[in-house]
């Protein structure tokens, strides 16, 4: 770095440290005081005309490439290579446009090549299961007579203060409590498009053919994102069938215009990683060649797994940071240590 970078560097990190000093500091509240503060249902959008078409879980093996290929979101395919712009409109883009159409060519010509050659396989698992909420936990039920208690998954709750009004949401809010006595439901699911890819991989690395390797790694991706695009689409009109008069554009399909949502372990609404644990386990994932590493990343890389909400009022946010009092509790319910917790949300710790 010359002493020129090296000056231009510490200006920009001054700029911003002034800007952090201006910024007026959050307020957190005690998780008591945020659960008082919890989510409240409209009343009367509770309950849903049909219970789940199915309970249980059910595995989809050697999807077909070919249909999810149709529910790619290829805007983000195009951030993968650093070009920023929404599809189909980055094609037009009189910067980028020349670039993004070669290489937006490149990745079909690849698609045709995997799904003539099966090179990747598909497989996912969905499930469903009768379920309650008790506090900010979860309990799945083992069938709907409601007795036996397989699994419970464990949530976070926002802690920041809000404006007045808004509510301090946790997960755990949009299933019905255990003392409503209303019979509702919660699912999850994982999926993976990336069987088969280490030996292609080993193939192109052989050919140094890097290029080839991070297109078959970017499209991997892309089509795991749209396998849990089109089941999640399947989960609302057939398998729960909570909207099965839902007609939507694929525009629609991407910008989350329907009922429910699906967060996944890791991301803003349970940034709890470890969670994957108890998933991978009530999905039997494994047998969907979907396995977990020590520090909870699933392999293949091209994987997603997460949860299926259906209240009408669910909605997607983020947890961000919490107290001491909040990961003692959370540890405690979970059967683990503080330490264990502050070790994989250390980013979301309000304290040091």
């Amino acid at each position: 770095m010359t002493h020129c970078q090296s000056q231009e560097v510490r200006e920009e990190y001054a700029e911003i440290r002034r800007f952090q000093e201006q910024r007026k500091p959050k307020t957190y509240l005690s998780l008591d005081e945020a659960r008082k503060n919890k989510f409240q249902p409209t009343p009367g959008r509770r309950s849903f005309p049909t219970p789940p078409h199915m309970t249980g879980i059910r595995h989809f093996t050697g999807f077909p490439l070919e249909t999810l290929r149709e529910y790619i979101d290829w805007t983000f395919f195009f951030l993968t290579w650093e070009m920023k712009g929404t599809y189909p409109k980055i094609l037009e883009d009189p910067v980028q446009g020349e670039a993004a159409r070669k290489l937006f060519a490149e990745a079909n010509e690849m698609l045709d090549e995997i799904i003539s050659g099966k090179m990747l396989q598909a497989n996912g698992v969905v499930g469903i299961w009768p379920a309650a909420s008790d506090g900010d936990d979860i309990i799945l039920y083992a069938d709907e007579k409601r007795k036996t208690v397989p699994e419970r998954l464990y949530f976070l709750r926002q802690q920041e203060k809000k404006k007045e009004g808004l509510p301090n949401y946790c997960l755990a809010d949009f299933v019905a409590p255990v003392e409503s006595g209303h019979p509702d439901h919660c699912g999850a699911f994982a999926v993976t498009a990336g069987i088969g890819i280490e030996k292609w991989k080993e193939q192109f690395a052989r050919e140094h053919n890097d290029y080839k390797i991070i297109m078959l790694e970017a499209l991997a991706d892309r089509l795991s994102e749209a396998f849990a695009e089109y089941l999640h689409l399947l989960v609302r009109k057939e398998l729960w069938g909570y909207a099965p008069e839902e007609e939507l554009s694929m525009d629609e399909l991407l910008h989350v215009k329907y009922q429910g949502i699906r967060p996944a372990p890791g991301y803003p609404a349970c940034p709890e990683h470890s969670e994957k644990e108890t998933l991978f386990r009530l999905l039997k994932a494994e047998e969907a060649g979907i396995t977990l590493t020590e520090h909870y990343a699933m392999y293949p890389n091209a994987s997603v797994c997460g949860y299926y909400f259906a209240h009408p009022e669910s909605c997607y946010f983020g947890v961000e940071r919490i107290g001491r009092d909040q990961v003692e509790d959370y540890a405690r319910r979970k059967g683990v240590t503080t330490e264990f917790v502050e070790k994989f949300m250390a980013a979301n710790l309000n304290y040091k």
